[in-house]
């Protein structure tokens, strides 16, 4: 007999819905799974068999053909498992084939019939809303993923004798329904706060700017100065989530498998802090089965990179094209997939190799050649979307000491979201939302200095060996700098502060 299933398959971040159909037919006990699965699929049959049987339920000793369409696209995951079960128990008649047409069935089966959680529910939800089928049974552990989506039914099951009785009217379930909004706030919570850190006066004014402009930024100093603790401090003090970009986010991490199951949505923006190690496919994604990377996963947050110079040259240089267009495409020879990647980068180096070149605690073993080595492992293409470079001197004993909280975060919050709508306002008729994104056109119709401005820029340009490229640069960041002093106007202290932020341009 035939028995037809409905459950989802993954491609990079988004489902799409997968028919699964069992044959049970007279032959040698046999079982073949066809339409391209992999390895995790494959192995599926021997979980299948031991969870029907352990679950009280006879295995069909007879030939057994499971397909799983559409056949031209390659599945993987072990999400199939409660799929097949529940189609070969039908197909053999112990239960009516005509009650799974009205679910989307998920989960992975342990070798007792227990139901393990599966990753990407969230997209699954979102595709079933689409659909004509509104029911999804899947395990409980992270039913909630999919419970934030409207217009479905979200049924949660521990096992497959319960998924049975569910789908059969045997144990009567309610739809798991949770209040998104509700939901969305609780998690809006950070553990850590600027008025935590000691001292750094000049960066976390560095970093006040940086967000407020949406400008990536890049620490240069000594170990021990606080570049780590204060690149951990900067999602505290972005605008808050809309509840858009929360499911964004929670989206991502659900098809990476690094969403918490007992999270249901993202409310804080993410912070992502891979090791200098990683290969290029882990940070920008890709594989033989595309899967997000680091600068996805840290998509509407931050990407820090601690040691920059340490970090492979190719990884590096694969994150001009995501830093200029906010997504990574990943083509392969069957399919081409677009993976959200709009992140604010935040990078950390010492000044050179021994990492007291700037240190007065220290002295410095390095050679001037040695120094310059060190610095010119950074190319010139990725300078060129850092906007700011902020030297981190080592904290003073007195500092350490200072019993007194500083600024907190919300109160710098409060000044950047102010300066964000100013930019709002004045770039939303080019589509852009703040003042890192203006191109060439618009620096120079936006941000004009006055006389006093550009002869003290023309001075800086010359006397501190600043290069072609800081110019620029220097004129965005002198205009968040604006924004945030609610000035309509460019004046000569805001560009004295953005030419201080240019640290690598100068000479060594």
């Amino acid at each position: 007999m035939l028995a037809k299933v409905f459950t989802f398959g993954l491609l990079g971040i988004e489902a799409y819905p997968i028919e699964i159909e069992v044959d049970v037919a007279r032959g040698l006990p046999a079982v073949t799974i066809v339409g391209m699965a992999d390895t995790a699929i494959r192995e599926s049959k021997e979980r299948v068999r031991a969870a029907i049987k352990n679950s009280g339920f006879d295995w069909p000793a007879e030939r057994i053909t499971v397909s799983l369409a559409p056949s031209n696209i390659k599945k993987e995951g072990s999400s199939f498992d409660l799929a097949i079960a529940l189609g070969v128990l039908a197909a053999s008649q112990q239960i009516d084939a005509v009650r799974l047409m009205d679910y989307f069935i998920l989960g992975e089966l342990s070798l007792d019939g227990l139901i393990r959680p599966i990753k990407g529910l969230l997209s699954m939800g979102l595709t079933a809303a689409k659909s004509k089928v509104s029911a999804i049974l899947a395990p409980e552990a992270n039913t909630s993923e999919a419970a934030v989506v409207e217009n479905i039914n979200v049924f949660g099951v521990r096992s497959l004798k319960q998924a049975i009785d569910v789908i059969y009217g045997q144990q009567p379930l309610k739809p798991l329904k949770l209040d998104l909004a509700r939901t969305f706030l609780q998690s809006a919570h950070y553990p850590v706060d600027f008025a935590e850190v000691k001292g750094q006066c000049q960066a976390r004014r560095a970093m006040e700017v940086a967000v407020a402009g949406g400008h990536n930024i890049l620490m240069i100093g000594p170990p021990g100065g606080g570049k780590t603790m204060l690149a951990k401090r900067i999602p505290t003090i972005m605008p808050d989530l809309t509840l858009e970009e929360a499911l964004e986010i929670t989206k991502i991490h659900s098809a990476s498998g690094t969403l918490t199951y007992k999270t249901s949505v993202v409310g804080t923006r993410p912070f992502r802090s891979p090791h200098h190690s990683i290969s290029d496919v882990a940070l920008v994604g890709g594989g033989s089965m595309p899967q997000p990377g680091e600068i996805s996963l840290a998509h509407r947050g931050v990407l820090f990179l601690d040691e920059l110079p340490e970090f492979r040259r190719n990884c590096l240089e694969a994150l001009r094209q995501p830093l200029e267009e906010g997504s990574i495409h990943i083509a392969r020879a069957l399919r081409s997939l677009v993976f959200p990647a709009s992140f604010m980068l935040v990078a950390a180096m010492n000044p050179c190799p021994c990492g007291y070149y700037t240190s007065h605690l220290r002295a410095c073993r390095c050679n001037t050649n040695k120094i310059a080595g060190y610095l010119s492992k950074i190319s010139g293409p990725l300078l060129d979307r850092i906007d700011i470079h902020i030297e981190i001197p080592s904290i003073k004993y007195r500092d350490l000491t200072d019993t007194a909280d500083g600024e907190s975060s919300s109160a710098i919050k409060s000044r950047i979201e102010k300066a964000r709508a100013i930019q709002r306002r004045r770039l939303k008729d080019d589509k852009i939302f703040c003042n890192a994104q203006m191109n060439s056109r618009l620096i120079r119709s936006i941000c004009r200095p006055d006389e006093e401005s550009r002869a003290l820029l023309k001075m800086a340009m010359t006397e501190l060996n600043l290069s072609a490229r800081a110019y620029d640069k220097i004129l965005k960041v002198a205009r968040t700098i604006a924004d945030l002093a609610e000035s309509e106007h460019i004046g000569s202290s805001h560009i004295a502060e953005a030419i201080q932020y240019r640290s690598l341009d100068r000479t060594w």
